[in-house]
């Protein structure tokens, strides 16, 4: 019985070790932004790793296959970001659903979407009315791209003829309590830079600072270390 404990614990790590690699060699991609190619492997792969982590006797069968199903993806992905031609094949081709006020049922068809669960997806994405868009894509990933007609789309800064101050990203100085020294100095502050900007939010020490961050331009943010759980629920 000990025996068989132990197995299993050792053949659930190797299967977690080896999924883990796989997942890292695979690419880390979200399942919107997964071909249908991406999803069904993803699920093999899955149900293998599961059948390696209670396959005591003949674990290095699953373990193989295991392998096989994550190179083959890996290689899959590699030559499709390298052929346009295997890229078509594995992931597709986007399909225009609407356009210039009409309606492509063929390709409705194609996409295995009926009329009601395309006009869901666009009131979903806040088009109650056709009317007000351009052109409905389904993408390779099977999300639903929307470009709405140039009336009805928000205004920007050109359209206005403003010229607003470039955007940067934030950098993170301090972390759960702790100073990133090494990103401290990328951003080109100094400590006492550092220690002054806490002190005019109020602020005594590092460790009371959740999280701290400021931009290239030097606007700093602080958020304080709030521990206490929130007993009122807003969303209820």
């Amino acid at each position: 019985m000990l025996l068989d404990v132990a197995k299993t614990l050792l053949t659930s790590l190797v299967s977690i070790a080896v999924l883990f690699l796989l997942c890292r060699l695979i690419g880390q991609r979200q399942i919107s932004q997964m071909s249908l190619f991406d999803y069904v492997n993803g699920i093999v792969i899955g149900s293998i790793a599961a059948e390696l982590a209670t396959n005591l006797e003949d674990w290095h069968r699953p373990l193989t296959a295991m392998l096989l199903y994550g190179l083959a993806a890996a290689a899959i992905n590699a030559a499709t970001c390298k052929s346009l031609a295997l890229r078509k094949i594995f992931n597709g081709r986007p399909l225009v659903l609407f356009e210039d006020g009409k309606l492509y049922k063929g390709n409705l068809y194609r996409a295995k979407l009926d009329i009601n669960e395309f006009l869901t997806q666009c009131r979903v994405a806040g088009y109650f009315d056709l009317s007000r868009l351009e052109a409905v894509v389904l993408e390779t990933n099977g999300q639903l791209s929307f470009l709405p007609l140039a009336a009805e789309r928000p205004a920007t800064p050109a359209d206005l003829q403003l010229t607003p101050q470039k955007e940067t990203m934030q950098t993170n100085l301090i972390l759960d309590g702790r100073v990133l020294t090494e990103n401290l100095k990328a951003s080109g502050r100094s400590e006492a830079w550092l220690t002054e900007q806490l002190h005019r939010q109020g602020i005594g020490q590092v460790r009371e600072v959740f999280l701290a961050s400021c931009d290239q331009q030097g606007s700093f943010t602080a958020y304080r270390m709030l521990d206490e759980p929130v007993a009122r629920e807003i969303f209820e």
